[in-house]
């Protein structure tokens, strides 16, 4: 907010005010009720601003654009004020405000700016409006955002206008049902594996996260994912360079190996061969850069006993724990277990399968 600190409160003044209300030698001290106002009356003027602020941005965003060039207004500007807008929406409050001040539908309308930055800063915005916030959420996929993300996702010919678009798309589906469905029924799952193939490590790491998240939401995409013709470009990015990469690629495999029914998820040679390479690769490590592959040792081991049912070399040969580490750090170890639990859960047998999840790493 600091671009219009001069429009808005005293802030110095609400800080002396604050402090000299607070000099510790007491845990509180009753305000008057005429310091209270005041202090109200600062605040309120905060909010009151941003709101005004929103709405002259939303008046240059509805402004058409021949119009804003005819008065100089260039996209650098518009990219300017997109930003500022992202600032303001960061409060779920004021994302939630942007669609009532008629600000959401012209913001959803730059996702087809002739401008590739536009494009792609709209989508930026778009994913902070949506992001934990059901509401907004739902007000972008009643506005048919969703269609205009999928297209810049799968179509457009800038890759950083089809990253930040997935970026976008992947906020306003998670814990979004409705959203789910729709992003499976337009082929989503064909777009992700073209930007499973795409140059940009950016754009695949982002596509792998986002492929995890949708795995572990519905086990019943594994074999979706499988008939797809994934496991051959996981593979693939699994043995990259980036140890990012690798480790994402190798989570989304461990979950396609979790699909038993009919073996699929496990049975190519390459995915053998891969691991195999990955193990040779782990043992050849310095103990420095052992310590930075720690989730990628775990998951190799993981795959391994998911896939042939007994632990993998790693174990033995002292590389899966190293001294002074815990045996799986929690973020790892609720990453591979949480699908396992939710299924035995699933099953109504938590009880008799709580073992079940611990041998397999």
């Amino acid at each position: 907010l600091s671009s219009m600190a001069k429009d808005g409160p005293n802030w110095d003044g609400l800080l002396k005010w604050s402090l000299s209300h607070a000099d510790g030698t007491q845990p509180t001290r009753q305000l008057s009720e005429e310091d209270r106002k005041w202090f109200m009356e600062a605040m309120q003027s905060q909010t009151v601003d941003v709101v005004k602020r929103m709405k002259e941005i939303t008046l240059v965003m509805q402004t058409p654009e021949h119009v804003l060039v005819d008065h100089g207004v260039t996209p650098q500007d518009i990219e300017d004020l997109l930003d500022e807008l992202q600032e303001h929406v960061e409060s779920i409050d004021m994302a939630n405000d942007l669609h009532s001040i008629g600000g959401l539908i012209p913001l959803l309308g730059f996702l087809k700016n002739s401008h590739a930055n536009i494009r792609a800063k709209a989508a930026d915005v778009v994913r902070t409006i949506v992001q934990n916030n059901p509401r907004s959420q739902e007000l972008v996929m009643e506005a048919n955002g969703l269609e205009s993300l999928l297209s810049n996702f799968t179509s457009d010919a800038d890759v950083h206008v089809q990253t930040q678009a997935l970026g976008a798309i992947s906020s306003l589906v998670r814990h979004n049902k409705a959203g789910v469905t729709a992003f499976k029924l337009d082929n989503g799952y064909a777009g992700l594996r073209d930007a499973l193939a795409s140059d940009s490590v950016r754009f695949q790491r982002k596509a792998l996260n986002f492929l995890q998240y949708l795995l572990q939401e519905d086990v019943s995409d594994r074999s979706v994912a499988t008939g797809l013709g994934f496991a051959t470009v996981l593979i693939h990015l699994a043995s990259s360079d980036d140890a990012e990469t690798r480790e994402a690629a190798l989570g989304v495999l461990l979950e396609l190996a979790r699909e038993k029914n009919d073996g699929r998820g496990c049975s190519s040679v390459e995915l053998r061969q891969l691991l195999e390479e990955r193990i040779e690769g782990i043992s050849s490590m310095s103990h420095e850069d052992l310590e930075t592959v720690k989730e990628e040792r775990q998951l190799v081991d993981a795959l391994w006993s998911v896939c042939y049912n007994e632990p993998s070399s790693l174990g033995e040969k002292g590389l899966l724990v190293l001294p002074g580490e815990d045996a799986l750090p929690p973020d790892v170890a609720s990453k591979l277990l949480e699908p396992l639990l939710r299924a035995s859960a699933a099953n109504g047998s938590a009880t008799e399968k709580k073992e079940e999840p611990v041998k397999l790493l």
